[in-house]
């Protein structure tokens, strides 16, 4: 991983979308300061342990700490995007046209997905606003008699939210890695010493002598347990299963073996934001009924369910990765095209006639590869939250399993596609450089 970076910045062309990216970057953790006018930064305090608060900011990159422009970071946008892709089955029969009409269908689902923003983001900043106001003693709002802060607020976050989808835009077009996830990956990251520092005083610093040796063992063995969960999380998104391939045409203009490599966790570390921006927006908009409604058994119960440091509410976040794991899986791999665009290559799987057939055995695959898929991310993302629940430990260990997920995702992405441009950077047409600076010493 190391020697693939160290590689990468010798090289002109990825030097600068290194640049770029780590630019945008700079530019999202400048805003994640700049506090919200009409409102009372330090009200937050009273809040930082709470579930949402620590959902909210691995979108944000601790935004929502400082009340800031990019207090709701990504969350709406990848709401919306989820949303947007679930009534492409068969339930909006425009969407569904849309789908099938290349470029011009996507950027029209785009700007679907940018008005929806717009609507979730607005709701989600009120909502969040007029919560965390009457939880917070200190007083949130400035002026709480006036609706027209609350809506001067949402707007500002609004407005905030979509300049970080266009930040997130600008990564993915100009830089390196997915925009969106490159944004919560750097926040993950910039919390990461903080997070580390509040477990050690928890229970080292602050912890009695008599308690010491126990935080010490504690600390060790949370550090042991982050080392494997990272070599195990690594080894399970490299696991690949590798389809052997024939080709109609010359061997020798493929090569003697092709293989089409499928992912064991195809989906990546999708599945993941997906479920945690999606449980998370109910509780936003719950936030707004706090003062008439809190007492009420349908709000506690709610709660519960929407509540990822609850039981019941970390099954149901196990529940939605697993969903959307199946779900993201034949969006990257869709059977139909990848069947149809075997046949106009002259390829087939070994052993598998083109056509249905090829179709029929790539969807049973896919389904097959998803259920291991979603039992790794599943178990490595609701053991750290039951054991909190259970212990009473600290909320963002419970959450840690999340980040780890997210992080380690994105990086191998981001690893994968510089090795990608890499590649193709030592390739000129067929022939690689070095056979390229061969046959030149040769002729000259």
């Amino acid at each position: 991983m190391l020697s693939t970076l160290f590689n990468a910045v010798r090289e002109k062309d990825i030097r600068k979308k290194l640049g770029w990216t780590f630019f945008i970057l700079f530019i999202y953790r400048v805003g994640t300061h700049i506090t919200v006018p009409g409102v009372n930064p330090s009200a937050m305090s009273e809040m930082a342990s709470s579930g949402l608060m620590n959902i909210l900011n691995i979108f944000s990159g601790g935004g929502l700490t400082n009340y800031s422009l990019f207090a709701m970071g990504v969350s709406p946008y990848v709401t919306a995007q989820i949303i947007v892709q679930l009534l492409q089955l068969d339930i909006v029969p425009r969407f569904v046209e849309w789908s099938k009409q290349g470029e011009v269908g996507r950027r029209k689902l785009n700007n679907a997905t940018r008005w929806l923003t717009l609507v979730l983001a607005f709701v989600q900043s009120v909502g969040i606003t007029a919560g965390f106001n009457s939880l917070s003693s200190y007083g949130l709002v400035s002026q709480t008699n006036s609706v027209m802060s609350f809506v001067v607020i949402g707007s500002v976050m609004t407005i905030g939210t979509f300049f970080a989808m266009w930040l997130g835009e600008m990564i993915t077009e100009k830089g390196l890695g997915n925009g969106v996830s490159m944004i919560i990956f750097a926040g993950i990251i910039a919390q990461a010493p903080e997070g580390f520092y509040e477990i050690f005083k928890e229970n080292i610093l602050q912890a009695d002598s008599s308690d010491m040796l126990n935080g010490w063992i504690f600390v060790v063995v949370l550090v042991i347990a982050m080392i494997l969960v990272v070599a195990f999380t690594t080894w399970s998104y490299e696991g690949t299963r590798r389809l052997q391939m024939q080709y109609t045409r010359s061997a020798t203009s493929y090569g003697s073996e092709a293989y089409l490599p499928l992912k064991v966790n195809v989906s990546g570390v999708i599945p993941v934001i997906f479920a945690s921006s999606f449980i998370s927006t109910p509780q936003t908009v719950m936030l707004a009924f706090q003062d008439k409604y809190s007492s009420a058994q349908w709000y506690q119960i709610m709660q519960q369910i929407f509540s990822m440091t609850t039981l019941p509410g970390a099954i149901l976040y196990t529940a939605l990765i697993v969903v959307f794991t199946y779900f993201y899986a034949f969006v990257q791999v869709n059977p139909d095209k990848l069947s149809e665009n075997l046949q106009k290559q002259g390829a087939y799987i070994v052993g598998v006639r083109p056509g249905a057939e090829t179709k029929a055995f790539v969807s049973k695959l896919l389904l097959n590869l998803s259920f291991v898929g979603s039992i790794f991310l599943g178990v490595v993302a609701l053991v750290p939250l039951i054991a909190s629940d259970v212990w009473g430990l600290n909320e963002k260990i419970g959450l840690g399993g999340t980040s780890l997920l997210i992080s380690i995702g994105v990086a191998l992405d981001l690893i994968r596609q510089i090795d990608g441009l890499m590649q193709k950077k030592n390739y000129v047409g067929f022939i690689t450089k070095d056979q390229l600076a061969a046959r030149e010493a040769i002729n000259g």
